[in-house]
């Protein structure tokens, strides 16, 4: 694999047992890469340890005074300088190509599992590690891939070297042969020590990120309260323990060093001792001593290999295992029995009733089914559950619950690309990604909405209109605010309005199954109405899931269902449920009993068909409907923080 070959067509199936199963698995995909890069090494290696020879040829034939002897002694010496220069450039090449795949490989792993997991991961994994793990940790794996290749040629050509000086001269060949292991060996005492440091200030630096992060997210929020401060010292807190973690983890990386230079130092100086005591007697020639001397100065290159490969290894290992328990996250599997039903799919779309056994919810196909849980939390597991996005499991903790079923197929059991393009999520904190609305509005759909439509029924026309203001202008054309410029996450706009072309971008798409998780919660009561009665048009006919309490969206609504402590508890129209459903009218209303019996019977709730044009429908509604100062138009909120 080449750099220009990226992206892979398909990165594989990791092995994610552990971080070192991790790092196997790539170094197997890698391995024609390694050998070439380790090729390349040897050769560059095997350049710079033959130097002696020609060096120590040129010594002696100074001492000898051969002229001849002299310059075949350059000639070599400018063909190794050579072989040297080239093999350098080539490894350099190799060990990048192979430290950019992986990487590539890594992060089209975490992209394939982040999209396959949907809002799920993070449930299991916080977000700032979801961010250290693709970038950080991505970066010191390939380091490891990197230095793989670079230890593997100086460890042959070590030994090689070695052996040729027991050949060459015994005498000072076994005290260098004796003594490298010893030098190589030296600093592994240190590396257990080492690697808990490094690991304390990762796991350091992964907190203040994910509190970057987060507070970066809610810095409108934390204006809005005058929190700024108090953040910034929990951030200048948490950085000021990343600082430390790191000076105590460069100092045992600094001793390590230390170690690896000092001790080949003293193996010089023995070498250089005892080969002085030979040549004085006679025992060896003064070229053999330098060039066991050169051989010996050079042998300090290879080792330095080793200390990285245990300096990469040490902070990839636990960089391996995170990414491991990342990609080991995996969707929910099926119930018992659920492969018979899958049998039903034979690659047709996807359609027919919705339905939950978990919970016992029923979404009939084509009819507009609003769910009323009462918990904002078990209303958003629920919509996830809908959508086959339960929260992602462990190899041994899934299974636990029967996968939802659309027109009697498990959703877990068919492709995740077939299950998506039939059940859509709208979860009740929508992310708009940076870019111009037109761009916001080109996802894949069936082609049935237009987006102008999608735009109507979401009420967006006072969001076009702020776009318009801000969109590019040209040579006397009006504004166009399709091409207006949406921040990241939207955050050049209001709550309601960020929450208005969300619902757009999900009529747009028009699923087979669409599931809202209060899609009106930030927009005044007004707007919301006009919302309710252009999603109900627009989605005739095609089966829609709204959870929320608003009076205004489930009158609407063609069936409502009261979903308490996890089980459908009662079924029936808006009406019927406030009339005859306590629970129900306690969460719909805000009353307990006995206001309700000191208020009186409920105001008739009149169904939006038969209402006259601009009667008195919302009016009777609206009267249902305790004010709620939390669902104050979002506008107002965000202009007053």
């Amino acid at each position: 694999m080449q750099i220009r070959d990226l992206p892979y067509p398909d990165p594989g199936r990791p092995d994610v047992r552990s971080g070192r199963h991790l790092l196997i698995w790539l170094g197997r995909n890698q391995l024609a890469g390694q050998i070439k890069a380790t090729l390349w090494g040897l050769l560059h290696m095997a350049a710079v340890a033959s130097f002696p020879i020609p060096v120590g040829l040129a010594v002696q034939a100074v001492v000898d005074r051969s002229g001849t002897r002299l310059a075949l002694a350059g000639g070599l010496m400018a063909l190794l300088g050579a072989l040297s220069a080239f093999g350098d450039a080539m490894v350099h090449r190799a060990v990048v190509t192979n430290w950019i795949t992986a990487a590539a490989r890594i992060q089209q792993l975490l992209a394939r599992k982040t999209a396959e997991l949907g809002a799920a991961l993070t449930q299991r994994v916080a977000a700032g590690e979801v961010v250290t793990v693709s970038t950080g940790d991505v970066e010191k794996i390939s380091w490891f891939v990197e230095a793989l290749s670079r230890f593997t040629a100086a460890l042959l050509t070590t030994i090689g070297v070695c052996v040729a000086l027991v050949v060459y001269q015994p005498a000072l060949g076994g005290v260098v042969a004796m003594g490298v292991p010893a030098l190589a060996l030296a600093v592994l005492p240190l590396l257990p020590r080492a690697t808990r440091r490094a690991d304390e200030q990762r796991e350091k630096a992964g907190r203040a990120t994910e509190l970057a992060s987060d507070t970066v997210a809610g810095l409108r929020v934390l204006r809005g309260i005058g929190g700024e401060e108090l953040f910034l010292t929990r951030y200048r807190r948490a950085s000021q323990e990343v600082r430390v973690a790191a000076v105590r983890s460069a100092r045992m990386w600094a001793l390590i060093a230390a170690v690896q230079v000092v001790l080949p130092g003293l193996l010089l100086i023995g070498v250089v001792w005892y080969g002085a005591g030979l040549a004085h007697e006679g025992r060896i020639g003064v070229g053999e001593l330098v060039t066991v001397y050169s051989a010996v100065t050079f042998l300090l290159f290879p080792l330095q290999q080793f200390e990285e490969i245990a300096q990469a290894y040490s902070f990839s290992r636990p960089s391996a295992q995170r990414a491991a328990r990342v990609l080991a996250l995996r969707r929910t599997e099926p119930a018992v029995g659920a492969e018979e039903a899958a049998g039903a799919w034979h690659g047709q779309p996807l359609g027919g009733d919705l339905y939950d056994p978990a919970s016992g919810l029923a979404a009939p196909e084509g009819r507009l089914t609003a769910v009323v849980c009462g918990d904002p939390d078990a209303a958003g597991r629920l919509a996830e559950r809908l959508g086959g996005h339960a929260a992602a499991e462990e190899p041994d903790t899934a299974g636990k619950e029967p996968s939802v079923l659309l027109g009697g197929v498990p959703l877990d059991e068919v492709p995740l690309a077939v299950a998506r393009a039939a059940v859509l999520v709208q979860d009740k904190d929508p992310v708009l990604l940076s870019g111009s609305l037109a761009e916001l509005l080109a996802v894949p759909c069936s082609g049935a909405v237009p987006v102008a439509r999608a735009l109507a029924a979401a009420q967006c026309a006072d969001v076009l209109e702020a776009l318009a203001r801000s969109a590019p202008r040209s040579d006397g054309a009006p504004p166009d605010p399709m091409s207006a410029t949406i921040t990241e996450r939207g955050r050049s706009l209001s709550g309601g309005q960020r929450q208005r072309l969300a619902l757009a971008r999900s009529l747009v798409t028009d699923p087979e199954v669409l599931v809202l998780d209060e899609p009106t919660s930030a927009v005044d009561s007004h707007t919301e109405a006009r919302i309710a009665e252009g999603v109900r048009d627009l989605r005739s006919g095609r089966t829609t899931v709204v959870l929320t309490s608003s009076p205004l969206l489930l009158d609407r609504a063609d069936r409502v269902v009261f979903v308490r402590d996890g089980r459908a508890v009662a079924t029936g129209t808006h009406r019927e449920l406030l009339g005859g459903a306590a629970g129900y009218r306690a969460v719909v209303t805000r009353q307990t009993e006995a206001e309700h019996q000191m208020a009186g019977p409920a105001p008739r709730c009149v169904p939006a068909r038969d209402r006259p044009e601009g009667g008195t429908g919302d009016a009777a509604v609206r009267a249902e409907r305790k004010p709620d100062p939390a669902r104050e138009d979002s506008e107002q909120i965000e202009e007053s923080a």
